[in-house]
């Protein structure tokens, strides 16, 4: 299951609280572009358009290979398959307040192409400075133990 972009900032931003898994709709120049790398999940989000899912901000570069289409966004909106129970749960879930989905990572599964969806609050100021104090005490500890 080789993971193909992660969303580094997510665990630092946010604090997830449940993960979803859900298909992509993209092109097959897209597809091939995500499977060689090409793809960028920092800022992107999820919103609904009518009944369907959308991916927003999720930026795939043009694959080298094929050809140039002209009109090609990389940051269009992109559709999410997800079964209708869970479409309707995250929906539920995203009307109440301080709750956001996002993306966490893009990997294979099988020959899909599979989306880490996060169910996610925000964290405060205070939380994000815990834990850079957290992560710095932990690299101490690192390099203490390994100078011995």
């Amino acid at each position: 299951m080789p993971i193909h972009a992660t969303n580094k900032k997510a665990h630092f931003e946010y604090e997830i609280l449940e993960k979803l898994e859900a298909g992509l709709v993209l092109t097959g120049p897209e597809v091939k572009a995500v499977r060689s790398g090409h793809i960028s999940l920092a800022g992107a989000y999820v919103v609904f358009h009518g009944a369907a899912a959308q991916l927003l901000n999720a930026h795939i570069s043009p694959y080298p290979y094929a050809v140039p289409d002209k009109a090609y966004d990389p940051t269009h909106s992109r559709r999410i398959l997800l079964h209708q129970k869970e479409i309707a749960y995250l929906r539920g879930k995203l009307q109440e307040k301080g709750l956001t989905a996002i993306p966490l990572s893009v990997y294979t599964k099988g020959r899909y192409l599979k989306l880490s969806l996060g169910i996610a609050r925000g964290k405060k100021t205070h939380d994000k400075r815990a834990a850079i104090k957290r992560r710095e005490i932990d690299r101490e500890v690192g390099r203490a133990l390994r100078e011995q």
